[in-house]
């Protein structure tokens, strides 16, 4: 019997700000994204993360918000009210533009930690298009990917502890479209990191 084709992953690195801890009661206010690299059954191919991205500011969903979470982005929600797009809008953008650089490959989505995240962009996506173009579970949380591969518990797991040369050189802004790159550049290189005994090659 023949192995069955395995069905490269494009590995999308996705940022958000919000202005709570839960989509629905408070919003999210931008999203940005990043194509990191794709994945077969050859191994892992990195990208520029700064080739193919994508980034919107959205409207409000409420009026409820917490100050510390809003504070975080520095976004102007009064600003966004006014200029920020319509979630339906922007989420059937970033659909298409997930349909468009994943191309003969299934799209996953990856953060840092993922969960946040996560939660708000398929909340976001079911609720404004009815669907996500990573179906309901294509997500790589590179937290997890770190912990594993060094052998650590989750819990003691902050990019505080992790080998420098493992972090992205570029600054943590806070707006999502700087952070879904730098992201991009630690999966890039948590994907050829071998673990802490290993001696394989990490980009730099």
């Amino acid at each position: 019997m023949s192995a069955r084709r395995v069905r490269p992953s494009c590995y999308i690195s996705v940022d958000i700000e919000a202005d709570g801890p839960i989509p629905g009661p408070y919003s999210m206010l931008s999203i940005g994204a990043a194509v990191a690299g794709a994945q077969d059954a050859d191994g892992f191919t990195p990208a520029d993360p700064e080739e193919r991205t994508f980034y919107r500011e959205l409207r409000p969903i409420s009026e409820d918000f917490v100050p510390e979470a809003l504070a975080v982005s520095g976004l102007d929600r009064a600003r966004l009210a006014v200029e920020g797009a319509e979630p339906a809008l922007a989420l059937a953008e970033f659909s298409d533009w997930v349909g468009e650089v994943s191309a003969g490959a299934q799209p996953v989505m990856c953060g840092y930690p993922a969960s946040y995240d996560w939660t708000f962009l398929y909340w976001y996506l079911i609720r404004f298009t009815g669907s996500s173009p990573f179906g309901h579970s294509g997500c790589l949380d590179m937290k997890t990917l770190y912990a594993t591969k060094a052998g650590l518990p989750l819990r003691a797991v902050a990019k505080r502890t992790m080998p420098a040369r493992l972090l992205s050189a570029r600054r943590h802004t806070h707006h999502a479209l700087d952070d879904a790159i730098e992201q991009a550049d630690l999966l890039v290189s948590l994907m050829a990191w071998p673990g802490p005994g290993g001696s394989g090659p990490v980009p730099g």
